[in-house]
């Protein structure tokens, strides 16, 4: 089994894909060192460098020796304690199966980032490795990427002579305290046999207001309720110059009430009927509710893809990198479209202080007296929702009936596809 240690401060930790940072500080804040981080992106990379002096490669992973990744951290095989990294995930991406369809995504050339992680794992031989990924990879019956995981372990297993054991599970960031519903995927493999046991989640949803059987299991849990979007942002005054939406559905967001999108402009909902049920995104014309939790920020939103401020305006880089839990006051790189996507594409820090934790307790010995650092400070009381403005009038000519979404794989992209694939 795993040899124990007093303190986190002594494990060396290797990140690849490491983005703006987002796994790195939550595992910082848990004591772990980062000896050497990859990325390819150049801003993300300036981002690190404008915060941490963690050595740097910015280089494509396939491009880089495991052999290179580890003299830059001082490192050899078997001196790493952690490898942690979140591939990118388009091919196994909900937007992707969206657009797609059940195409197949290993032949996808994104799908090879999978591959350089595990290729660093065999050549590492770190004591434990994490990694994080869309929950599309598991999906039933399109776990092509996870099993890919799986048979790759088994080839380490059967090379090396170790013993690589794999726990994995879907968690929503919520539950752990972030104030975000995000859901992902993660994996985590100990070299010594170890079977690591997911923490239990932290906090509840928030029951609806006349929901009293929720309320009341809720009660039973004696689990705080999610941390809000209030929590996080509320009272924040941002500096950017503009925040101002750009587009031709910008002036429809102020009569939207917060926690809704464009579906309350539908036969269904309080507002006008714009919009047929379900024809859109559902992050088109999103608005954060100050009582509950954000939804997921986007790494590369439109013009009309939220979440939007209940202020019905954009979320300044600050309120985003709050919303992920980062460490306050980070300095990015980049204009705003790139600083968005590194926060967009980031894990919650607060998260992944929590898995963290867990693996140093539980593989090293490591204990902890205080709760996680990236914690989120509850504000209370929660101000009542922003006031509605009515629809502007050049939006009344779309009153009237319009078709809802006919189902799932009956819509106009999915019969493109299907009359694509017949003229093949």
């Amino acid at each position: 089994m795993a040899k124990k240690r007093k303190r986190a401060g002594a494990l060396r930790t290797v990140s690849l894909y490491t983005g703006c940072g987002g796994l790195d500080f939550g595992f910082e804040a848990a004591g772990f060192e980062t000896y050497v981080g990859v990325e390819f992106d150049r801003d993300s990379v300036e981002t690190i460098k404008l915060n941490r002096n963690w050595p740097m490669i910015c280089r494509d992973i396939h491009d880089v020796p495991s052999d290179e990744i580890m003299s830059t951290g001082g490192l050899k095989p078997g001196d790493v304690d952690m490898l942690i990294g979140g591939p990118p995930c388009q091919p196994f991406s909900k937007s992707s199966y969206w657009v797609h369809g059940d195409s197949r995504r290993l032949e996808d050339p994104r799908a090879t980032t999978l591959h350089a992680y595990m290729r660093c794992v065999e050549d590492m031989l770190p004591e434990v490795f994490l990694l994080e990924n869309v929950h599309g990879i598991s999906y039933s019956g399109k776990e092509e990427g996870f099993e890919l995981l799986m048979k790759l372990t088994e080839k380490i297993n059967k090379k090396h002579k170790t013993n690589y054991q794999l726990s994995w599970k879907v968690l929503n960031a919520a539950d752990y305290g972030v104030p975000q519903l995000r859901v992902r995927f993660f994996l985590v493999g100990h070299r010594d046999g170890g079977r690591f046991t997911f923490p239990a989640a932290t906090h509840a949803p928030i029951p609806d207001a006349d929901d009293s059987e929720a309320k009341k299991q809720l009660k039973a849990l004696v689990l705080p309720t999610y941390v809000t979007a209030w929590d996080a942002i509320g009272g924040y005054k941002p500096t950017e110059d503009s925040l101002h939406i750009r587009g031709s559905w910008a002036d429809l967001l102020p009569s939207i009430p917060e926690g809704e999108n464009y579906l309350w402009h539908t036969n269904r909902k309080g507002g006008m009927p714009l919009f047929g049920w379900r024809t859109r995104y559902w992050s088109f014309l999103l608005k954060l509710a100050k009582r509950l939790p954000s939804w997921t920020i986007q790494s590369q939103p439109g013009a009309s893809i939220g979440p939007f401020h209940w202020e019905s305006r954009l979320l300044a880089a600050e309120e985003m990198a709050r919303i992920q839990t980062f460490p306050h006051d980070l300095e990015f790189a980049g204009g705003r479209t790139s600083i968005q996507k590194q926060i967009g594409n980031a894990v919650p820090s607060l998260l992944a202080e929590v898995l963290a934790r867990a693996i140093a307790e539980q593989f090293f010995g490591v204990g902890y007296e205080n709760g996680p650092e990236r914690a989120v400070k509850i504000q209370r009381p929660i101000p009542k929702p922003e006031k509605l403005r009515p629809v502007p009038v050049k939006f009344l000519d779309r009153v009237g009936e319009h078709p809802d979404h006919p189902g799932e794989g009956k819509g106009a992209a999915s019969k493109k596809r299907l009359n694509a694939t017949m003229q093949l």
